[in-house]
């Protein structure tokens, strides 16, 4: 059974913060979750990003039976901005990340609680997860591997799968010390705050699934795949300049550069290097890479791409009804092989 709820007059352990934004089909589900944690001294501050839907008044109708639940009704916003109002007002000094879509495993809490607990040197702990499709069913996506310990993701850093977002546990202090989240890598924001945080505390992944995450076809990492691969490229020159420098040429800019200005500001071969981070993420995207990611193919090609897996690029463009980038792709390959 669920411990006995922490007074709403005093502090409690953990908050846990989601940020909505139209999602009243999953939202019930993954307050329940949460409400069925062992361990129950949080607050669930739930932040609605000026939906649309139902969603607030879901919110509004748990914190009447629970006065953990915390709705803040905000107008729309953006996550970014939102993400960071929700660690401005945790009263905790332990916030457990969690989105409106996912669902917590009973002991989530309690298994990260007693590992940071146990880990003063540790300042953030997510865990593995399982995938949950649309109604809730198990996805047959296979499951991530990610590194446990804190050596194996400093290894993972620049390419492999490193944490979850919506299972992630955090010292509220660090990520406000940090500077929270930066608008400017909207769609890579947790990477870069992850980069960030990773010169500053040491990160672990518990081994166990304590978070479903849900897949759905118009989530962020579908619908923004292009902009998340470009400031995801961005953000690591941007924790090499840290750890060369000691400064960072992000810092005070509005806007992340444009690839044109990336040799200049990172050094050459820096926008080389985003074009081919870029193309390992849409490889298999021709819808992509016929579109908004066009100029980043050709350029990836300028640049001296290995070629072999180019040509296969061109025959899935044709595959997926694109003939005329597939005879483009063709054409610069051709020429740069000349």
């Amino acid at each position: 059974m669920p411990a006995i709820p922490a007074s709403p007059s005093s502090a409690p352990a953990v908050t846990v913060a989601t940020s909505v934004y139209n999602a009243a089909q999953t939202l019930g589900p993954a307050i329940e979750s949460v409400l069925a944690q062992t361990f129950g001294d949080f607050e669930f501050l739930i932040l609605d990003d000026g939906s649309t839907d139902d969603s607030l008044a879901i919110a509004q109708a748990y914190a009447a039976r629970d006065p953990r639940v915390r709705p803040i009704a905000m107008p729309r916003q953006g996550l970014v901005r939102s993400l960071n109002q929700l660690f401005a007002q945790a009263r905790a000094p332990l916030v457990a990340r969690f989105d409106a879509d996912d669902i917590c495993m009973p002991e989530r809490l309690a298994r990260q609680v007693a590992f940071l607990a146990e880990h003063p040197d540790h300042g953030l702990v997510a865990c593995e997860t399982t995938f949950i499709d649309e109604t809730g069913a198990p996805a047959p996506n296979p499951p991530i591997q990610r590194p446990h310990d804190h050596a194996a993701i400093l290894a993972a850093l620049e390419h492999g799968p490193i944490l979850c977002h919506s299972a992630v546990m955090v010292r509220t202090d660090l990520v406000r010390a940090a500077g929270g989240y930066r608008e400017v890598f909207i769609h890579a924001e947790d990477y870069d705050l992850w980069l960030r945080l990773a010169s500053e505390t040491r990160m672990a992944n518990l081994a166990e699934c304590l978070l479903a995450y849900r897949i759905t076809p118009g989530q962020v990492s579908s619908r923004h795949v292009v902009a998340q691969a470009r400031n995801a490229a961005i953000a690591w020159l941007a924790h090499g300049a840290r750890a060369r420098t000691g400064s960072d040429p992000i810092a005070e800019l509005s806007a992340l550069p444009e690839m044109g200005e990336l040799d200049t500001l990172f050094g050459a071969g820096s926008a080389a290097y985003v074009r081919q981070r870029m193309i390992d993420r849409l490889l298999y995207a021709p819808e992509r890479l016929a579109g908004e990611a066009w100029p980043v193919l050709l350029g990836h090609i300028a640049d001296g791409a290995p070629r072999a897996r180019l040509w296969r690029t061109a025959i899935r463009l044709l595959k997926a009804g694109h003939p005329l980038r597939a005879v483009q792709t063709a054409i610069a390959l051709a020429r740069q092989a000349a």
